[in-house]
């Protein structure tokens, strides 16, 4: 003859218990409302609803940057906001951006004076404009008159390594489309 199963034995749940899990989830609900200065939601003006990049002017002789942050700017824009890029005639607002500095310099030499290490600046000054309204939403480069801060991105690379130039103007040009980028956020 089979043994017959052993009741599952149950704790009650108690008033205290209920209680206990009552307050822990109160505290969990309560937690994201908590802050150290984050913010919910996207940290980007929800009144703008799309953007117009402009090709960067530039006081450079080197070319073919100002295409690149252009392009990097744009995708930078639609992978972290909410924004839509759109034509100039058709945006809402437009971010005008101008090359100051690209310039390239040697960080180290081997014993024969070649360049081991070099380091590539770029420069930029943005203006993002409300078109609807003609009104500055951000500006970095003029914050004191006439001394300009710029948004300023670098990246090193070492020939002897088999590292181009091409590659850190890359690297340079991503770093600074993700500080324009950063320039667009609601300040707190």
């Amino acid at each position: 003859m089979p043994a017959s199963p052993t009741p599952r034995h149950r704790p009650e749940i108690t008033a205290c218990s209920r209680r206990r899990a009552g307050r822990l989830l109160f505290w969990l609900l309560l937690l994201p409302c908590t802050g150290c200065g984050y913010n919910i939601g996207a940290p980007f003006s929800q009144e703008v609803r799309s953007v117009a990049v402009s090709i960067p002017k530039s006081d450079s002789n080197r070319r073919f940057l100002e295409n690149q942050l252009a392009e990097a700017v744009q995708k930078q824009i639609q992978m972290r906001t909410h924004f839509r890029i759109a034509h100039e005639d058709e945006a809402d607002t437009l971010l005008v951006l101008h090359f100051r500095q690209q310039q390239k310099g040697v960080l180290g030499q081997t014993e024969n004076s070649d360049a081991r290490e070099l380091q590539i600046n770029l420069r930029v000054t943005a203006e993002w404009v409300d078109r609807r309204s003609g009104e500055v939403l951000r500006q970095e480069g003029f914050d004191l008159p006439r001394m300009p801060r710029q948004l300023l991105s670098q990246a090193e690379y070492a020939p002897e390594v088999g590292q181009s130039l091409a590659t850190a103007e890359t690297e340079a040009v991503n770093r600074l489309a993700r500080n324009v980028v950063n320039m667009m956020e609601t300040p707190w």
